[in-house]
This record gives C-alpha cells, sequence and structure tokens, in this order.
C-alpha cells in the first residue's frame, strides 16, 4: 500500500497567506517541508481522503492524474477538507474523463453540501451517506467510518480503512476521541495511524490535538498492543498557531518513534 501526504497543513496552510508570525516568516525563508497545503491523503493513487481547496495545486505537483482516483473519503464538511465546487469540474463542456464513476462517501453535511452542487446526470459522481460504526465496501477497499470529536454542528468522522491486507487509521480532525471510538479500536492491528497535531504545546480545546494529546494517543495505541510490529504512526494536520516548524515537530515526536508527515511524502507499507 501506498500512503501519500498531499497537504500536511490546518485550515491556514504554512505559511498562512495574510500571516506576519514569525513561523510563517520563517517557513518562507526555509522552504522545503516547511511549506505546507491544507491536509489530504491519497492510497495507491486511487483512494483519497477530503478534497481540499488545494487539491488542483496538488495534482500539478505530485504529477496526479485525479480521475484515477475511485473513492472519497470525507470527514467533514470544513473547507479546507472539503472544497466541492472543484468536483463540478468532472462534467462535460469543463473536461473529459473516464468512464468510471467516483464514488463519495461522508456523512450528513458534506453529502448535503456536495448534492446541492452537482447534479447526477453532467456529473460522473455517486455520493453515499455513511454511518458511524457501520462497515461500508467501497470501490476499492473496505472501510467503518468513526466518530470524532470536533463540530457539534454535525457529525465528523475518522476512518479505519483496510485495502490489500493492510489497515490504516485516520485520526483527524479530532480532539479527544469519543468513548465509542476508543472502544472500537480495542482489538484491531494497525500498520499506520494518522494522528493530528494541530494545536501544538497550547492547552487543550475540544476540537483538536496538542502534542500531549497526541503523544498520549500514540502510547495508549501501543499499550493496546494495536499498532503491528513495524506499524508506523504518522503525525500531520499542523497550524501555523502552534509555532512550530518542521524540524522543532521532529524534535519533539521522533524520540517517540513517530514520523512527522510534510507535503509530498510517500510511505509504503
Amino acid at each position: 500500500m501506498k500512503v501519500h501526504f498531499l497537504g500536511t497543513a490546518a485550515f491556514e496552510g504554512i505559511p498562512s497567506m495574510f500571516c506576519l508570525c514569525e513561523t510563517c516568516k520563517q517557513a518562507r525563508q526555509l522552504g522545503g517541508p516547511d511549506i505546507r497545503t491544507r491536509t489530504s491523503v491519497m492510497i495507491d493513487d486511487e483512494l483519497k481522503i477530503d478534497f481540499p481547496p488545494d487539491t488542483f495545486y496538488h495534482s500539478l505537483r505530485e504529477g496526479l492524474d485525479m480521475d484515477s482516483v475511485r473513492d472519497i473519503l470525507l470527514t467533514h464538511s470544513h473547507s479546507d477538507h472539503l472544497y466541492p465546487e472543484d468536483m463540478v469540474i468532472r462534467a462535460e463542456g469543463y473536461a473529459s474523463y473516464g468512464e468510471h464513476t467516483i464514488h463519495v462517501y461522508g456523512h450528513d453535511l458534506p453529502i448535503r453540501h456536495i448534492s446541492t452542487l452537482l447534479s447526477p446526470e453532467k456529473h460522473k459522481f455517486k455520493l453515499h451517506a455513511v454511518r458511524p460504526f457501520e462497515p461500508v465496501l467501497t470501490q476499492t477497499a473496505s472501510v467503518v467510518p468513526l466518530l470524532a470529536e470536533h463540530n457539534k454542528q454535525e457529525s465528523c468522522l475518522l476512518y479505519y480503512i483496510e485495502k490489500g491486507g493492510k489497515t490504516v487509521f485516520y485520526g483527524h480532525d479530532s480532539g479527544w476521541f469519543p468513548e465509542a471510538t476508543w472502544d472500537w479500536l480495542v482489538g484491531k492491528k494497525l500498520d499506520m495511524a494518522i494522528l493530528e497535531c494541530t494545536t501544538g504545546h497550547a492547552e487543550r480545546c475540544d476540537d483538536h490535538m496538542n502534542v500531549e494529546d497526541t503523544l498520549r494517543t500514540a502510547q495508549w495505541l501501543l499499550a493496546n498492543k494495536i499498532m503491528k510490529p513495524g506499524g508506523r504512526i504518522i503525525v500531520t494536520h499542523f497550524s501555523h498557531n502552534a509555532n512550530l516548524l518542521h524540524d522543532e515537530l521532529k524534535e519533539i515526536f521522533e524520540p517517540h518513534g513517530m514520523t512527522v508527515a510534510y507535503d509530498g511524502m510517500i510511505v509504503e507499507l
């Protein structure tokens, strides 16, 4: 399994467009892994998680054929994770595209948002409303949506993905997981856990994890023997407001055996 980290930033990106904070100033000077676009992951070039406004740029930078995508999993409706206006481009008059239908999976608001923009007779997408903890067999993988703790206005999701004998837990955006999600994970075996650390050393908040929460989550996964031998724990979804550059994040997480993701990073399982 190939896991391709297309973007690794929170909503504002790094450096943030209008920001004059020291982190953004340094990121502009340093470039490289300190330049972060809005978060998304691609698995085996055919299963995409989230559809941020940077998707077009990701496709150019990484040389991706977006028409090779078969399934899209949506975590929630926030604009850094879902920009459905660009899905409209896959229609006659805008693009020449393949015969296959791209299947999109999400809960309540994301599906509703997309359905107001896409007409079935013009756009080759099929929308699926999913429910937490109910398994779904997509075109490319076996998936279980799990509950996140992120936004009281909608049901935000995490995902357990099984594909080609490999298992991945996609664990953001979320603060400390709901108890039902922790309970569901007990007894599972993961090749990879993708966690977030949006807020850095800030105090705990309800909708994102800080360094302490991210480390506690990793420790819980290891203590409960959920990570397979050699399993990878990857950290992503960083905000410039955390005031941590890439090397500083590595200093925090690498001593714990965790990998700090950067835009364009590919991990083979």
